[in-house]
């Protein structure tokens, strides 16, 4: 079992009793592979309809992007355009209705998840999605117009000017989209939290238990190197980070390195001066970059990312300019963490929900997007595995590229086209 990695989020996470690993025989209802957001939230929701769950973790709770990640909480779908063709085809006319609720239903979970626990966790609202270009700009007032027709124009505004000043130190922005409903959180003490509140509800948590197969049959046996589940059915919940693939997972999710960066605490008079509302950002490039404040005033900034394969060996060097370009104040200032991690990348950024089997299920591929989007995920995961398959359906429905290549080729096709997206990003 591998301990968390080196990030200011276990630096600064709250300590929690780790789990057992599993040893010897257990039954369940459900079988759950992997302990982040999506495992864990399933495990939730399912043992709040009355089912025995077992949660299998290879290391901590959280180790994989889960507790990783740049912690905001927003209503970005990658994937929009593509789920609006794509999902036509089964909600029809529900089609833009049913995606721009999807958009915000992972913060309503979120938030009730949270006080119905007491979890703590630095939950807090506001975001900025900001224009570089005056291509982002129009982008951007269309989708404020656009919110505002469908009832949120007290909580998300176009702004520039004055008004972006006093959110924002950032030269490089010229507008952006205020959002007070996207919040951004502690990442890995949400997803710990969240584990406690699993295991208060019946849930058993195995770390240290990294399944090493899969038997199929009416009812799955989930093995480990020192023990196994027999189950009903097994949820595979991995994302990136498994190496279970079968059959209709193959070759549609392909893991790209996500670097991270945290300073060292800021002054207070800094902090508020570079974002004195303390709100979370991201650009809206392709590509982007994002970052935000942490409790103690670090500024977390992530960017950059790799989808070679290849980890990057120093990500403060990396990431230092891009940090100094957007605030031009905190040039020079002391990088504390840096860390990396890995995203579930899917070619058309819809998430990759289906079946390898009658009782075997998968759910995978957030594309970078993934805090809100696995907790509505993990709902309907839930509802799929207790007979209620309409949510279900129209994911499992969706049509797939897959490449079938090695895993080199794959990287290098990938690393290509992301170098198509900034070259046309500038030419625009």
């Amino acid at each position: 079992m591998e301990p968390h990695t080196g990030s200011y989020y276990a630096a600064s996470a709250h300590a929690y009793p780790a789990f057992a690993s599993l040893e010897g025989e257990v039954e369940a209802d459900v079988a759950v592979i992997g302990g982040g957001f999506t495992g864990i939230n399933a495990a939730i929701e399912l043992a709040d309809r009355g089912l025995r769950v077992v949660v299998l973790e290879a290391n901590r709770i959280g180790w994989g992007a889960s507790g990783r990640n740049g912690g905001q909480i927003t209503g970005s779908l990658s994937g929009d355009v593509a789920m609006a063709r794509q999902f036509r085809r089964t909600l029809g006319a529900q089609t833009e209705n049913y995606i721009w609720n999807l958009r915000w239903r992972g913060h309503e979970i979120i938030r009730k998840r949270v006080a119905r626990f007491g979890i703590d966790c630095d939950l807090k609202p506001g975001h900025l999605q900001a224009a570089l270009k005056p291509a982002h700009v129009t982008d951007l007032k269309a989708l404020a117009q656009e919110a505002e027709a469908r009832g949120m124009g007290d909580e998300v505004r176009y702004v520039e000017g004055k008004a972006l000043a006093d959110l924002i130190e950032a030269p490089i922005y010229i507008g952006g989209v205020h959002n007070t409903r996207n919040m951004h959180v502690h990442s890995l003490n949400l997803v710990t939290g969240e584990a406690m509140a699993a295991q208060s509800l019946g849930v058993r948590i195995f770390e240290g238990s990294q399944v090493t197969g899969i038997r199929r049959g009416k009812r799955p046996v989930v093995t480990t190197a020192k023990g196994r589940v027999i189950c009903d059915s097994v949820l595979l919940a991995g994302n990136a980070y498994h190496g279970l693939a079968q059959g209709r997972m193959r070759g549609v999710l392909f893991p790209a390195s996500l670097g991270i960066i945290a300073t060292e605490p800021l002054p207070e008079d800094v902090a508020r001066a570079i974002n004195p509302q303390d709100i979370a950002v991201y650009d809206n490039r392709f590509v982007l970059d994002y970052h935000r404040l942490s409790a103690d005033r670090r500024l977390i900034f992530g960017g950059g990312t790799n989808y070679t394969g290849a980890e990057t060996v120093d990500l403060a060097a990396e990431l230092r300019p891009a940090l100094e370009r957007t605030y031009p104040r905190l040039k020079g200032v002391g990088i504390d963490y840096q860390w990396s991690g890995r995203a579930g990348i899917i070619a058309n950024r819809i998430p990759h929900l289906g079946r390898i089997g009658p009782n075997i299920f998968f759910a995978e591929g957030y594309s970078g997007h993934g805090i809100a989007t696995t907790h509505i995920v993990a709902e309907i995961m839930a509802d799929a595995m207790t007979g209620t398959m309409g949510e279900f359906d129209v994911f499992d429905a969706v049509r797939r590229l897959r490449l079938p290549v090695g895993s080199w080729l794959t990287h290098q096709a990938l690393a290509l086209g992301m170098l198509y997206y900034k070259f046309r990003e500038r030419m625009t």
